[in-house]
């Protein structure tokens, strides 16, 4: 249903969708796009999907040189569509620095193309650590999918917390006049929702399109790498269509990508509310477009926006070789235990025992799935990698030197070559693999005033 404080139905709104900044997409998709106009530019720039690696070191998901490529095509486009630009999870986490980071690449295009004068919105979805620990002192930090409770000693452990923020800090930036507005961590749909919804549209169905569009053409067939997505929101329904010549969206793709990433096929959480998809219905427009309506929102009794923070782990090196002797494949397990009782008594007393953890990974076998692998049947070839992750990258090495020796000469039962049991594609063997992150913040805040606990700051780029 439409606002109930709005008396006039809002226009009819053209969203176009960039999945993931700096993945690239065909100019011909941007060209079409053009064609028939937007006004509004979604661009989704990062994930929890590539781990944690990228929000607990604070470095870049994707390359300035990616990130600058989309950008010199798609921001000239959108200021030719007079379309308000919307990017959210800025540089793959959302963190300060990486906020920062696609802020600059921004600039520079803005500078280069002559695209100024604009107006940029920034909201830092980064926590302090004061800000964290006053909030659970306070109860406002419940338990979530870890099914445990945050500690202060959590919160100090990690090397950067962010928020993933919904729609409500977007809408008052947009609502103060910003042409871009630039995000640290948010949630995918809100990058897409929080213009419609300035406008008066209908939440469940602003969250439902901006679901949808997230992924950019993911929600076309056939699928085939990174792509555009369109979206139009008008009245009580919304259609979505690609703009690439040789794709469709039909019912099947459109549905499918609605139930992606979810647990419950009839609900959509996220900050704020929960989108109601008992109702939806999708219908085939022509042969390549669908229209989606039914779609309803429930807001929370109390808003909650996803803490998610990470903390050094130890550090990594890995040696990967192949194994190709039909008898050392049929004894794997043997000669990987032999290695590791052998290993551990070289280091005896020197080294505390908790202080690494080595893994042999046998791709060829169980590789993907290690024990829940159903048909663990070798082949007549074994990718191996001896994963060392210890607590100096000192011992780590030292480790993986160790395990790469021991097994590259270990005398399993019917060996016959006395050269060497492995094949390395590599010179040197043992490579470093620098520092390793684990989650271990993944909990709701409750906040009172979402577009307050985020404020946005803005500059005029000329």
């Amino acid at each position: 249903m439409q606002d109930p404080a709005r008396s006039v139905e809002p226009p009819s709104v053209s969203i176009l969708s960039h999945g993931m900044l700096g993945y690239g997409f065909p100019l011909a998709s941007l060209e079409e796009a053009e064609r028939r106009g937007f006004a509004l530019l979604a661009i989704d720039a990062g994930s929890t999907d590539p781990g944690p690696y990228h929000l607990g070191s604070g470095r870049p998901f994707v390359s300035e040189t990616m990130v600058k490529r989309d950008l010199d095509f798609l921001l000239p486009a959108a200021r030719q569509q007079k379309a308000k630009v919307v990017i959210g999870s800025a540089g793959g986490a959302g963190t300060a620095s990486q906020l920062e980071f696609v802020a600059s690449i921004l600039r520079k295009v803005v500078a280069e193309q002559g695209l100024g004068p604009l107006k940029l919105g920034l909201i830092d979805t980064e926590l302090s650590k004061p800000t964290l620990k006053k909030a659970l002192s306070e109860g406002r930090i419940r338990r979530f999918e870890t099914r445990r409770d945050l500690t202060d000693a959590d919160i100090e452990e990690a090397t950067h917390v962010v928020a993933q923020i919904g729609i409500e800090p977007m809408v008052a930036a947009l609502a103060d006049g910003c042409d871009i507005l630039l995000c640290g961590r948010a949630w995918d749909v809100a990058n897409v929702a929080a213009y419609p919804v300035l406008l008066g549209h209908d939440r469940g169905l602003s969250f439902h399109l901006g679901k949808i569009l997230e992924c950019g053409g993911q929600a076309a067939v056939p699928v085939e790498g990174s792509d555009l997505l369109m979206g139009r929101l008008e009245g009580t329904s919304f259609i979505v269509e690609t703009p690439h010549a040789r794709k469709a969206c039909t019912v099947e793709s459109v549905g499918a990508h609605t139930l992606y990433e979810k647990s419950n096929p009839v609900w959509l959480p996220g900050p704020g509310g929960t989108v109601d998809l008992k109702e939806t219905r999708f219908e085939p427009l022509g042969t390549d477009r669908v229209t989606v309506t039914g779609s309803r929102f429930h807001p929370a009794p109390r808003h909650t926006v996803k803490l998610e923070g990470a903390r050094l782990a130890g550090y990594r090196h890995i040696a990967i070789a192949g194994i190709r002797d039909p008898l050392m494949i049929r004894q794997l397990d043997a000669v990987a235990e032999g290695v590791r009782s052998r290993l551990v008594a070289n280091l005896g007393s020197t080294v505390a025992m908790d202080s690494f953890d080595l893994r042999f990974r046998f791709y060829g076998r169980d590789g993907v799935m290690g024990p829940l692998e159903p048909t663990p049947m070798p082949g007549h070839e074994i990718g191996l990698v001896i994963d060392v992750v210890a607590k100096t990258a000192e011992l780590a090495e030292t480790v993986c030197a160790m395990a790469r020796s021991l097994t590259l000469h270990w005398a399993y039962p019917g060996r016959i070559a006395t050269a060497g049991n492995l094949a390395f594609p590599f010179s040197p063997a043992d490579l470093p693999a620098g520092p390793v992150y684990e989650f271990n913040i993944y909990h709701l805040m409750e906040i009172d005033d979402p577009a307050a606990a985020f404020p946005f700051t803005t500059e005029v780029l000329p």
